[in-house]
């Protein structure tokens, strides 16, 4: 990805078992400087996931111009897992979903049977595909090769910095203070 790129970075808020809406915002960003912040609400655990990121995504006069969209994780608001083939099919926008560890699919599992539909949550995320290590992450990709995804993820130092900023951001407007690591 050539220098100057925008990319779009997205994360949820923190949130409680007794919210039923979780905010989601995405941070346009481009060499460190934010060029834009969007936001939608998705249902915690629900279905909507995927839907409310492509309408953010759709409305947004930024989408021309972003190169990739990146998330922090398949999963919004709890177990709301985003399709992120999905994503860049009706973007057509390459999509990479990052996480600090290897999910444990067990783990996965067992907890995703504690929800509804759990049977499509899952199809969803293995619609997400293999889990790629890419430098000190791990990433599911759509419409992008592991080493095209490598060559963006690798200009960072950990989490990209527009999912970085959007935890920051999400993190302040629910909790009136941002904490914690992306």
């Amino acid at each position: 990805m050539k220098k100057g790129a925008r990319v779009l970075g997205i994360d949820d808020s923190p949130f409680t078992k007794n919210d039923s809406r979780v905010l989601v915002v995405g941070v346009v960003e481009r060499d460190g400087a934010v060029d834009g912040v969007l936001s939608t609400t998705v249902e915690r655990d629900g279905d909507d996931a995927t839907e409310r990121i492509l309408g953010m995504i759709s409305r947004s006069r930024f989408l021309p111009q972003v190169k990739v969209i990146m998330l922090n994780s398949i999963m919004m608001g709890g177990f709301n897992i985003v399709d992120i083939a999905e994503i860049h099919e009706k973007t057509g926008k390459p999509v990479i979903a990052v996480v600090r560890k290897m999910p444990d699919m067990k783990r996965v599992e067992k907890a995703l049977s504690k929800v509804r539909c759990a049977e499509e949550k899952m199809a969803r995320i293995k619609r997400a595909g293999k889990v790629h290590r890419i430098d000190k992450l791990y990433a599911q990709l759509a419409g992008i090769t592991p080493e095209d995804a490598a060559g963006i993820i690798g200009r960072y130092r950990g989490i990209p910095e527009a999912i970085r900023l959007a935890h920051v951001i999400a993190g302040g407007i629910v909790r009136g203070e941002s904490s914690g690591k992306a």
